[in-house]
């Protein structure tokens, strides 16, 4: 290890003169190292192993951490293999002259070399995820290639380190980098490593069982051998993405790797009026499912940034657009918008506004009287109560050479009334949704009413849908 990590047996001044020593200078390379970065918080799970040969008695082991970022309060050390019942940890000391440094002090029966695992957390590495969209010319198909970017800032390199990333979410007292750069102050030490040691051993738990999975999926077997492959399974919170192979992350250095691809996942395409969500304009989207009909959905997709390209006419590429969604689980649609397409008029205009079903309260008394019928009364009163009514004419003009699908959804406050005959249908108690379909060179000219009902006219904010057209009102056929 190339910065921080010194392991080596220090000769015991009680050890006897045959003992064997191993000198600083003569440290055992890693035989192996396990990166497991969650991507929810700065936190990557380091498990190495070494062989050590030990000497009968006791056996000091150094650890180092000067210049990284590793959380001296999650170190811990593990026997695997052959003649661990005959190994044992005797403790651990933080010595105050030597900053960033333990011993362990560890008790050997026998003579001879054993496999040691440190694990510890750390910070600094990190990983994201990023997507490359390509649609067919006819916007019927698409193909996806997925990636992985893995940044190492941790202050010591990782040589053929087998990297695994986590999707999910932790939950930890206190931040890692934290923690590393506040050092070991004494006082609050064992609190700090009691606290650590509780999330240690839950990560340690859950990843376990995930050992077993390095046997590839069939697809990637018959994969290109060149080509890394990812491989995936759901773990209680968490999700892991087991990378093939070993990788070196060297420090200060970043490497992209394939997570996946896809080559003709079916889209659809809609246009949407969500004012709540897009503002107030139509927008064109492309529509896809990770699913096994997209040739995905054996995973989650994780937060990343999805770039869009369309093939043209002449066998090349046309940028369509570039935007950043949230993690995607199994089965959920991917929504990519595209923006505002010119060549739909999409047009919404307000005609009318007037009011009726006036009440008056009379002062004095709890009296209410209905205005008109062609009687003058001259009291002292306030308005109680009305229902307000506006005119909306909707224009829509399709001059794309496809059909188009919309998806139309308006949000109201209040007790409303909906009256139209676009067959309106309830998204939620407050959000009325109706969806149009036009053919090329089709247009829509529809009328609806909106009637906000105040006062003690108001029984409950909701929305009453009525797809009928009511006497008296012709202007709504």
């Amino acid at each position: 290890m190339k910065h921080f990590l010194t392991i080596a047996l220090i000769a015991c001044l009680a050890a006897s003169a045959h003992a064997r020593n191993i000198d600083l200078s003569t440290v055992p390379k890693r035989d192996t190292v396990q990166l497991t970065i969650y991507n929810a918080e700065d936190l990557t799970l380091v498990r190495e192993t070494r062989t050590i040969t030990f000497k009968r008695g006791s056996n000091p082991l150094q650890f180092s951490w000067a210049n990284t970022l590793i959380d001296p309060t999650s170190v811990q050390i593990e026997f695997k293999g052959k003649n661990t019942e005959k190994l044992s940890l005797r403790d651990t000391t933080f010595p105050h002259d030597k900053p960033q440094m333990l011993y362990w002090n560890i008790a050997s029966e026998f003579d001879g070399e054993a496999t040691v695992q440190i694990s510890y957390f750390t910070s600094g590495i990190s990983w994201a995820a990023d997507y490359t969209c390509i649609a067919s010319q006819d916007e019927k198909t698409m193909s996806i290639e997925g990636y992985v970017t893995v940044r190492n800032n941790s202050g010591e390199d990782y040589e053929d380190a087998q990297v695994r990333l986590v999707v999910g979410t932790i939950n930890l007292v206190e931040q890692i980098a934290q923690l590393a750069q506040q050092g070991m102050a004494m006082d609050d030490g064992r609190a700090r490593r009691e606290v650590l040691g509780q999330k240690f051993r839950k990560a340690e738990a859950l990843l376990d069982a995930d050992d077993a999975l390095m046997a590839l999926p069939q697809a990637a077997q018959s994969a290109p051998a060149d080509r890394k492959q990812v491989v995936k399974e759901g773990l209680s919170e968490y999700f892991i993405f087991t990378i093939e192979g070993t990788e070196t992350i060297p420090n200060r250095w970043a490497k992209r790797l394939r997570s996946f691809e896809t080559d003709k996942a079916p889209i659809n395409v809609e246009y949407r009026h969500w004012p709540r969500i897009y503002g107030n304009q139509l927008v064109r989207m492309f529509l896809l499912t990770n699913d096994k009909e997209a040739d995905m959905g054996n995973s989650p997709l994780p937060d990343g940034v999805y770039r869009l390209f369309k093939r043209n006419a002449t066998g090349g590429l046309s940028y369509l657009t570039q935007q950043t969604l949230k993690y995607i689980p199994i089965g959920d649609k991917i929504e990519l918008n595209l923006g505002v397409d010119k060549e739909l008029v999409f047009e919404l205009r307000r005609l009318r506004v007037f009011r009726d079903e006036i009440w008056m309260h009379v002062q004095g008394g709890n009296v209410f009287r209905k205005v008109g019928g062609g009687v003058e009364v001259e009291v002292r009163s306030s308005v109680a109560g009305w229902d307000e009514h506006t005119i909306y004419a909707q224009r829509i003009r399709n001059y794309t050479p496809e059909p188009v699908v919309l998806d139309i959804r308006r949000e109201y406050q209040g007790h409303i009334e909906f009256v139209s005959k676009l067959s309106p249908t309830r998204y939620d108690f407050q959000t009325v949704q109706y969806r149009v379909e036009l053919k090329p060179g089709e247009k829509l000219e529809a009328m609806y009413q909106v009637t906000q009902k105040q006062g003690r006219n108001a029984k409950q904010n909701d929305v009453t849908l009525i797809d009928r057209v009511p006497a008296g009102v012709p202007w709504l056929e």
